[in-house]
């Protein structure tokens, strides 16, 4: 059957971050708002981030974290308490001044009525939270404290992009205290292992998990430690963070508890989160020049039978999609549901098969009468839609409906762990460093001394950040910057 495909314009090798846009539109997942920096994600951009909740969600709860919901508004005062925090935040902070308006008598309204204490939109928590905190935890038989919301984020971003950097968004962020800094660092390590569990194992992005420099750490952090992602424009993408926030914000919020010996004590806090920036990375992971690319394991649904009839036959076609609808949907796998879906809409078959493809739906399943006669299936995977449509026998297809989910969801992490690998290098001089971000990109592994007047040169020079310091696989070298000892290589690259 012919079928009419309209790729997306451009293509990923003329304009990068125009063919975002053009997938996200295509896709239908989100849109401008009519809101300076702010989007309208639409159902299915939702239903991707649904389930990333949900997945998130019993993670979380599953390592002893309860949810709970704080205050959009945050008092000025509480910023202040912390002043590298207050400092780190101060120009992405919206502030409420008045309680309401009036009409001026020129048919507009005003401000009216201005608060005693002006009110930041919460851009993080840890303040406000801080002070529930405080509240809740007076002796170490409170401890540890693990408490996660869902929530929404303002900060106001100056140039903005759909999903990865917009003036409001939606995450997850997650507050603890403890007892002492050992439990509290173990508490870090552990979201950043959850993290990458998700990261990996759902969305089929690889990622390195590292140790942010002083410059890149959290603002009022003693450390941050983050999941970096590669991209297809070969640019990183940060995951998500866990904050090892010492007892900074302990002392000012004031959350102190009485120890096994009686003594008074400031506790041990840490904070970690992901966004819906994550819906952004799956797109530049996965997709290509046909639309979104979605892991079996994140899609909406799994698979969608598109009836192809003419009226005659109309019943039996119908009867036949929805008896496979039922079948497979009762194929119990690792994907906690099967949802399958049936688009019987009045539309050309190619019009209709390539809507889905540019959704990103991992199978499109195409029932005529011949299959119904045969008692076969005609399908194509998402992951390699250009090699051509299969049939299979109905009974083989079901049996094997779960195997092939699973096939998508490694193929896709393999593939996108390969070009990583292939686009990350070691380089153990200046002048090859620099040659490398000039002509190539990607990854570049390299040793560096500690300093940070290097790494505002580099970033100046070349708009190229420490991502981290990997966790793994440090060794001792030269710093090829600065000729002086380094106890281990950084991941460098352009970002997003």
């Amino acid at each position: 059957m012919k079928v009419e495909r309209s790729a997306i314009n451009p293509r990923r090798d003329q304009d990068y971050p125009e063919w975002y846009q053009q997938v996200i539109k295509a896709a239908d997942l989100a849109e401008i708002s009519s809101i300076r920096g702010c989007m309208v994600i639409k159902p299915w951009g939702y239903a991707i981030w649904e389930n990333m909740q949900r997945i998130l969600n019993g993670m979380l709860k599953k390592s002893g974290h309860k949810n709970a919901y704080f205050p959009l508004f945050i008092p000025l005062r509480f910023f202040e308490k912390e002043a590298e925090h207050v400092e780190g935040f101060a120009k992405e902070c919206a502030i409420v001044t008045h309680s309401r308006l009036q009409p001026d008598g020129k048919g507009h309204l005003i401000p009216a009525s201005p608060l005693e204490e002006p009110l930041v939109v919460r851009p993080t928590s840890e303040t406000i939270i801080g002070e529930s905190f405080a509240n809740w935890v007076k002796s170490y038989r409170d401890l540890p404290l693990k408490i996660n919301q869902w929530a929404n984020v303002v900060r106001w971003e100056m140039r903005t992009r759909l999903f990865l950097r917009t003036t409001e968004f939606l995450w997850q962020e997650g507050h603890t205290v403890h007892s002492s800094p050992e439990e509290a660092m173990q508490e870090t390590r552990d979201m950043l292992e959850v993290y990458r569990v998700f990261a990996e194992g759902y969305m089929a992005m690889p990622v390195i998990c590292g140790k942010k420099s002083n410059s890149e750490r959290f603002p009022g952090a003693v450390d941050t430690y983050c999941i970096e992602a590669m991209m297809q424009d070969k640019k990183a993408l940060q995951a998500g963070t866990s904050h090892f926030l010492g007892q900074n914000f302990a002392k000012a919020s004031g959350i102190k508890f009485v120890n096994r010996e009686g003594t008074e004590e400031y506790g041990w806090t840490t904070s970690w989160g992901v966004t819906t920036r994550l819906i952004g990375g799956l797109i530049m992971t996965h997709s290509d020049d046909d639309g979104l690319v979605l892991p079996p394991k994140l899609a909406p649904i799994h698979a969608v039978i598109l009836p192809i009839f003419t009226e005659p036959d109309r019943s039996i076609v119908l009867q036949y999609c929805n008896e496979l609808k039922q079948e497979l949907e009762g194929n119990v796998s690792s994907f906690s549901d099967i949802s399958i879906e049936i688009d019987d809409r009045d539309l050309r078959g190619g019009e209709k098969f390539w809507s889905h493809v540019k959704r990103g739906v991992p199978i499109v399943i195409e029932v005529g009468m011949r299959d119904v006669g045969a008692n076969s299936v005609c399908f194509s995977r998402r992951d390699a839609v250009r090699s051509g449509k299969q049939t299979c026998d109905r009974n083989t297809f079901v049996g094997t409906f779960r195997s092939l989910l699973d096939d998508i969801q490694a193929i896709l992490f393999e593939r996108a762990r390969q070009y990583r690998d292939t686009n990350k290098v070691s380089i153990d001089s200046e002048a090859e460093f620099f040659a490398h971000f000039r002509e190539f990109g990607g990854f570049a592994v390299a040793h560096w001394s500690g300093d940070s007047a290097i790494e505002d040169r580099i970033k100046k020079e070349l708009g190229v950040t420490i991502r981290c310091l990997p966790l793994e696989g440090g060794e001792e070298g030269i710093c090829p910057f600065s000729g002086k000892k380094s106890k281990q290589r950084a991941i460098w690259a352009k970002s997003y």
